[in-house]
């Protein structure tokens, strides 16, 4: 019967490749199997160590991450358009400012996010994503469609905002567009996709939190649990506003704990994989 089956969950940790010591931490928890899958930068400045080191943990599921929002491209045309940005990738609002005004256009998203799955394809590609979920334009959801095709990858991130209360004015922005978003996308595109965990404290996940929204899964379904762990390194995470909304060494803990495999054991919650 349904209501005896387990519960599905796919733990995905995001940014492997953003800092070294971010994919160290990653690592740790695929070799001890408390994560299932990550999701690689693929324009991280020393992509061919970090890809080698993968090869450790044949059995964790790998995607890319598909980014516009930090470092260098790897495409000289797109480096041309961000000229006036050093030839980095600016934050993400700057980022979906210059999409929407036809500064940056589609094509050259194209081959840029091509160029990085390309750099990422030692390992089976499982899924794709986005950095800070700039993929959720429309425009670009089609593209990572359209590069899932290309590529046969099954699984694409349907990012859906988490109304957890109380909100503060920046949140409920952020979470109306987001919802928005996620709307246009659900009405245009037949994508398969997993009910999306972490949204709500993303960065900063809290044992009261997975808790509480464990108690909420249904028995028999999989859920992806969207996850920031590592280890911080003041040598090379220099941007101190990072700290602000990343405590990589507390989810590391957390994930590690006897007490989420406590909460793992009463929700009869099964670490899963990509199929």
């Amino acid at each position: 019967m349904a209501h005896c089956q387990p519960i599905r969950l796919i733990v995905n940790s995001d940014d492997y490749g953003y800092y070294p010591s971010v994919s160290r931490g990653i690592l740790e928890l695929a070799a001890d199997n408390k994560i299932s899958a990550t999701g690689i930068l693929g324009n991280s400045p020393d992509l061919d160590h970090q890809l080698a080191r993968l090869q450790e943990v044949p059995h964790l599921d790998v995607g890319v991450h598909l980014n516009l929002s930090h470092g260098r491209p790897l495409t000289a045309a797109m480096a041309d358009k961000l000229a006036k940005h050093n030839g980095q990738f600016p934050s993400t609002y700057m980022m979906s400012l210059m999409i929407l005004t036809g500064q940056v256009g589609v094509n050259d998203i194209r081959n840029e996010w091509r160029a990085q799955i390309e750099a990422c394809r030692g390992r089976t590609i499982r899924f794709l994503n986005s950095h800070e979920h700039i993929h959720m334009l429309p425009v670009l959801f089609a593209l990572t469609l359209e590069l899932a095709q290309d590529y046969r990858v099954e699984h694409i991130r349907l990012t859906n905002p988490e109304w957890l209360l109380p909100i503060e004015l920046a949140g409920l922005v952020r979470n109306t567009v987001m919802q928005c978003l996620t709307m246009i996308n659900r009405l245009r595109f037949n994508v398969r996709t997993f009910p999306l965990l972490g949204i709500g404290q993303s960065g900063r996940l809290s044992l009261e939190y997975l808790a509480s929204r464990f108690a909420t899964l249904n028995p028999g379904w999989t859920y992806e649990l969207m996850c920031h762990p590592g280890y911080f390194d003041a040598t090379h995470i220099t941007n101190r506003k990072l700290t602000s909304y990343h405590d990589w060494e507390g989810e590391l803990r957390l994930l590690r704990s006897q007490e989420i495999q406590k909460l793992y054991q009463k929700y009869r919650i099964q670490l899963s994989h990509y199929e």
